[in-house]
């Protein structure tokens, strides 16, 4: 297996595809490339991380770079900070959702935003420049995540008063990931009574670290056992968002954005440009419907969620995996920020979450994954199902294959060595006939 290179940034199984002489490389080409200025270096909670974080800080202060140090804090904080302070750009030490044993990087612009594929295509190049020779400062801010969440308590669409005087009743588990302190403490400030498991940063994490609704049976159980609201779950980096019902049903990632656009446009009352990815619910398109918005979709990857964002003068985005991105606070994936917009259309309602989800769009969907090794040709799938009448093909990320209530998405991942086959339909059967027509024609 070779280090993983994508828009997502680089990642890789530590000490064997990924390692701290490889950070430094990038590093290299991440300098040559940003303007100057103080550059945020921060990480999530991987033993690991903190090999590579101190090799990163030593590194810029020796060559005269002036370091912004946030060591433990979720990624989307990071991203806020770079974007409020003006920074040079930031990188944050995280392999995101893969497992444990895993890490990388994640380059962040003096905008707040992802390199974009142009800046990206640049770094993986590994352009190195002349570098100066005193020493830079080490500036370590604690704490860094209490601006965030002030930033997301004043946010305009969200009723802060109105959360506050519910105290409702909230288990949270963030995978003992970057979010360990800030999702906890950004509930206790909307006065939530907070049951915290798996919150702490000993970068061990104790179930799968994608928070999918398999991964979530102590949040489960937790909900049950204390008879709270609502249970969220995060990844390690903190830019996704899991939700659990007040009976202890997770229901799905995907209705993360679902519920979050919910809560925003009933806010606004008037027509918005959404921006979601082509393998995210066709549950977005329903909803956006319902309050005149329009949607457009992108390929697969949060930069290119953003990219589209800025070019259409969007206010409102993200993906289907907990993803949900709000310009107000700023452009990149937030669970502190989705959590607060699921909180705030919890307490507008006056009804419990499992009451909300029965007037939501309900579809299912089926996410597989198989070998990148295995042989893939779009080509031939696509000629399986062209002369059917009803069909349409978008080609830009993989294959997607759609007709009017059902679609099936075939794709290379950017962050794993695999692809993804993701269908969804109106109801299970469908949609896992979809996954075995495609896995049927691969065989």
């Amino acid at each position: 297996m070779e280090l993983i290179k994508s828009i997502s940034g680089i990642r890789g199984i530590y000490n064997h595809t990924f390692n701290v002489d490889d950070a430094i490389y990038y590093l290299k080409s991440f300098i040559s490339i940003q303007p100057e200025g103080t550059i945020l270096i921060a990480r999530d909670t991987r033993l690991h991380g903190k090999i590579i974080y101190d090799s990163m800080k030593d590194y810029l202060k020796n060559i005269g770079k002036n370091v912004l140090s946030c060591n433990i804090i979720p990624t989307p904080t990071a991203q806020f900070i770079i974007k409020e302070r003006e920074l040079s750009g930031g990188i944050v030490i995280t392999a995101s959702h893969n497992p444990e044993e895993w890490n990388g990087l994640k380059f962040i612009d003096n905008d707040g935003c992802y390199f974009n594929s142009h800046k990206m295509k640049k770094l993986l190049s590994g352009n190195t420049k002349g570098t100066k020779i005193e020493q830079g400062k080490i500036i370590e801010l604690y704490n860094a995540h209490e601006t965030h969440i002030s930033n997301v308590l004043n946010l305009n669409c969200i009723d802060a008063d109105r959360i506050k005087k519910m105290n409702f009743k909230v288990v949270v588990d963030t995978v003992n990931g970057a979010a360990y302190k800030a999702l906890p403490e950004l509930l206790e400030n909307f006065n939530c009574n907070v049951i915290k498991i798996h919150c702490n940063n000993n970068g061990k994490f104790p179930r799968g670290t994608e928070p999918i609704p398999c991964h979530l049976n102590d949040l489960s159980t937790a909900v049950v056992k204390n008879h709270a609201d609502i249970g969220l779950a995060t990844d390690p980096d903190a830019d996704r968002l899991a939700i659990v019902d007040n009976n202890g049903n997770p229901i799905g990632e995907e209705s993360t954005l679902i519920l979050a656009l919910e809560s925003y446009l009933k806010y606004y009352k008037n027509s918005q440009k959404i921006v979601t990815n082509l393998s995210t619910s066709m549950g977005v398109d329903i909803i956006a419907k319902k309050y005149s918005s329009s949607v457009k979709r992108t390929s697969v990857g949060e930069i290119n969620v953003v990219e589209k964002m800025k070019e259409i003068n969007s206010s409102i985005g993200g993906e289907g995996n907990g993803g949900v991105i709000l310009d107000e606070s700023h452009l990149g994936r937030d669970s502190l920020v989705a959590s607060a917009l699921v909180l705030n259309y919890l307490a507008k309602s006056n009804k419990t979450l499992s009451q909300i989800m029965k007037n939501l769009p309900s579809h299912k969907m089926i996410k597989t994954k198989i070998d990148l090794d295995t042989n893939i040709n779009l080509s031939k799938i696509k000629n399986q199902f062209s002369s059917q009448n009803d069909v349409k093909f978008i080609e830009s990320d993989g294959l997607k294959i759609l007709w009017e209530n059902k679609w099936v998405h075939i794709r290379k991942s950017n962050t794993e060595p695999i692809i993804r086959i993701i269908s969804e339909a109106k109801n299970k059967e469908t949609a896992e006939d979809l996954i075995d027509s495609i896995k049927n024609i691969l065989n």
